[in-house]
């Protein structure tokens, strides 16, 4: 009897380890990304059948801010994602001692200077309220963009690092609202003008193109960027999906549906 029992403890122990490795082979094949919905989310799931191809299982994990994707990355609760351009997260690295990386380009969401309240550029009024990300990159991201169109200066060589103190002339004498990037489209009506990012003025049904009295240059260096660990660098899973994203077929995709409110920011070969 006791040699039956030890038989039958030895066959599912036995079981158990294989169950376990089997487990740990499949959970080897399923890539987390974390992304803002929109449009990260399509991107995702357009080449998501290309991954299933080559036996991977893409799970999308979508966030609704610009601080938890990251967050989420470091404490290993997802494998990689795709929401921010490289200097933000430079800026992240710095500011919390962290080392994630940046794989490549995928895609850039031009910002946009937007109204409710006038028609075209022409028309600002001294003292318009102006809305813009209270985050520090996209803070200064606004404030370049703002100057690249003649509607004031910063001072010269701060660059990346310009806050609305850094504003050396004011000729429309803004008075500047900084807000939650993610809540911008939401005090459009507030406010005289606003500058929103791409991907939250597409998540909020506004059209870059057609509604925008602006839209930052496609050549602009804040193209979005995969992001992950150094230990996941190489991992085939997700230099599958680079490739992926990177693809011509996903240029022409961006292009038929987005109509240039999103754009390849990479090279298209």
């Amino acid at each position: 009897m006791k040699n039956i029992l030890s038989k039958a403890l030895i066959f599912i122990i036995a079981a158990g380890v294989l169950l376990t490795g089997c487990s740990k082979k499949a959970d080897d094949k399923i890539l987390k990304v974390g992304v803002t919905p929109v449009p990260h989310s399509d991107l995702l799931k357009f080449v998501e059948p290309k991954l299933k191809e080559k036996g991977i299982k893409l799970e999308i994990v979508e966030f609704n801010d610009y601080v938890t994707p990251n967050k989420a990355l470091v404490e290993g609760n997802i494998d990689a994602n795709l929401f921010q351009h490289e200097p933000f997260l430079n800026n992240f690295n710095a500011q919390n001692n962290t080392n994630l990386v940046a794989l490549g380009r995928v895609n850039l969401n031009p910002m946009g200077l937007y109204s409710h309240k006038i028609k075209n550029l022409k028309d600002i009024k001294k003292g318009s309220t102006l809305a813009l990300p209270n985050d520090p990159i996209n803070e200064a991201r606004a404030l370049l963009f703002l100057e690249i169109n003649g509607l004031l200066k910063v001072k010269e060589g701060v660059g990346l690092k310009a806050d609305i103190k850094d504003v050396v002339e004011n000729p429309y004498e803004f008075k500047f609202k900084p807000v939650e990037a993610a809540q911008l489209p939401r005090v459009l009506d507030d406010v005289d003008l606003d500058v929103i990012t791409g991907n939250y003025a597409l998540g909020a049904g506004i059209s870059p193109v057609k509604e925008a009295l602006v839209l930052e240059d496609a050549r602009s260096m804040f193209p979005n960027v995969l992001v992950t660990r150094p230990e996941l660098k190489d991992d085939e899973r997700i230099k599958a999906l680079l490739s992926a994203l990177q693809s011509k077929e996903m240029a022409d995709y961006m292009k038929e549906k987005y109509n240039g409110a999103v754009v390849p920011g990479f090279e298209v070969k």
